[in-house]
């Protein structure tokens, strides 16, 4: 659940031509943009009105064929979705396999208060979503997971927030290969934190893979609070990683693109302003409100 904006979404309801922000009638969080058939789905967390902690209970959608005009779908999966849960519907990702549509999302267990991770599929990228499995896909207490597919077919779930696991997925994209694999946190891997003797790497949670001409980047949400974006890359989809360097600043910090690995369409984001999103297929998407005038006192979604 990522505190710096890659794309800060908002829309307003039904068909509209949006500002910026283009979400304006309801608090959204930790966008993740799938890209189906020619137009751009967004899918996003929903903050309760009033809430002073990260109070959500439902996630939505939206979608663009220009990246201007966008279509509110509103709520095609919440927790009443899953059974077993009963609090916490943060960051999550959907990915396209085998003609469904896989929403990996965070959500608290009722029988143990654990954060889990649940899967949701659909037939189509608006859902309605059903709950894949009618139990956890995995669990170990930590959030914020992301899928994705190898050239080789293979397929990985990343999440983690003190720490970054991941697993191989089998192609029914339900299951998984083997048990869920720490992936180191290495300073030279993820960056030096300073302060911290508990978390000594600047990785901090939101994981987003991606593939572009033959090199594995791993961008993720970087030393809380507030967070910024770095990236590290790899030979292959588990590292191992090197970390090079800040995608996107803290807000009100000077920032320096890096051409040809992440392109930015628009300019710099501020509290209340947004960067278009990354024109580099697979760049992530999520962000979150943070000292917004729009926002309620304290608002600030995982």
């Amino acid at each position: 659940m990522l505190a710096s904006a890659a794309c800060t979404i908002a829309l307003l309801p039904g068909l509209a031509r949006a500002d910026n922000p283009i979400v304006q009638h309801i608090y959204t969080a930790d966008p993740a943009p799938m890209v189906h058939d020619g137009r751009v789905y967004l899918y996003t967390g929903h903050d309760e009105d009033g809430s002073t902690y990260f109070t959500m209970r439902d996630w939505r959608v939206f979608s663009s064929a220009d990246m201007v005009n966008w279509t509110d779908h509103g709520t095609p999966m919440s927790l009443a979705t899953f059974a077993w849960a009963d609090a916490n519907a943060w960051a999550g990702h959907v990915i396209a396999r085998n003609g469904k549509f896989y929403w990996y999302v965070p959500v608290r267990q009722r029988s143990n208060g654990q954060m889990v991770i649940g899967v949701g599929v659909a037939d189509s990228p608006t859902g309605p979503f059903r709950d894949a499995l009618g139990r956890p896909l995995v669990g170990n207490g930590e959030i914020d997971p992301h899928a994705f597919i190898d050239d080789d077919g293979q397929a990985y779930l990343y999440w983690g927030n003190p720490n970054l696991w991941y697993v191989r997925l089998n192609p029914d994209m339900i299951s998984f290969s083997g048990g869920p694999t720490q992936i180191p946190l290495t300073t030279g891997g993820f960056g030096t934190r300073t302060g911290n003797a508990s978390r000594p790497t600047l990785y901090e949670e939101g994981p987003w893979v991606y593939k572009r001409n033959g090199i594995y980047y791993n961008v993720f949400a970087a030393e809380c609070c507030s967070e910024f974006i770095g990236y590290s890359t790899a030979p292959g989809p588990t590292g191992p990683w090197t970390y090079r360097g800040t995608v996107m600043p803290r807000q009100g910090s000077s920032f320096t693109n890096h051409p040809g690995v992440i392109d930015f369409a628009g300019g710099r984001t501020s509290s209340t302003t947004t960067v278009r999103c990354p024109a580099v297929a697979g760049t992530p998407g999520r962000s979150r409100w943070r000292n917004s005038p729009t926002a309620p006192t304290g608002q600030s979604p995982p």
